[in-house]
């Protein structure tokens, strides 16, 4: 993989966690321009895709709040989106029953109330992927094009940025240990593996 051409939109504050390595898991229910609701991880690879129209500060846990500060404060000029890392989606669970996602708290920065909230969207279920962030070796700053808008999980960028040179967040032991207490607190659910991942 030496380039890469699909983008995941996600709140700039979430996207600032995972580059931290304060998180390194989404959860995702689709938009509304995505038919039925429904999430699809059409990508296992792909660029973290800050958004600032639909995040709130009421939608994080009160420890992120400097997190949030710092989205907004290196907040690109309008019409510039920033792109700084990418993602391997390592595992995927499809969940049932808004317990499961409860039991993920301390685990994101996410409210209780947004976890629900995006669980209840449409029709109960989240579906939780692991990711294992990269930090890219440039940042890419792209002219933010009306084929980028709206309430949809993926993007198609105008060209493949180069992905050599990235460096990962976490350590790979770090890493591993998501997984485990993943597998963990989801025991019901068979994690959808990456052949990159036992």
């Amino acid at each position: 993989m030496s380039t890469l051409q699909y983008a995941l939109k996600e709140w700039a504050v979430i996207c600032r966690a995972l580059a931290q390595g304060r998180q390194a898991l989404l959860l995702r229910k689709g938009g509304i321009a995505e038919g039925r609701g429904e999430f699809e991880v059409e990508h296992r690879h792909f660029w973290l895709f800050p958004t600032y129209v639909h995040q709130q500060k009421a939608g994080i846990v009160p420890e992120a709040a400097p997190l949030w500060e710092q989205a907004e404060a290196d907040r690109p000029l309008p019409g510039i989106v920033r792109l700084t890392h990418f993602a391997e989606a390592a595992a995927i669970y499809h969940l049932r029953e808004l317990a499961d996602a409860e039991k993920l708290a301390g685990l994101h920065c996410w409210s209780p109330q947004t976890v629900q909230s995006r669980f209840e969207y449409r029709r109960p279920g989240l579906c939780v992927l692991a990711v294992r962030v990269y930090r890219a070796s440039q940042v890419f700053d792209l002219p933010d094009t009306v084929e980028y808008a709206g309430c949809r999980s993926w993007v198609e960028l105008d060209r493949a940025l180069p992905t050599e040179g990235a460096a990962p967040v976490l350590r790979e032991q770090t890493f591993a240990e998501v997984l485990q207490t993943l597998d963990r607190l989801l025991p019901g659910y068979a994690g959808a593996r990456s052949t990159n991942y036992p």
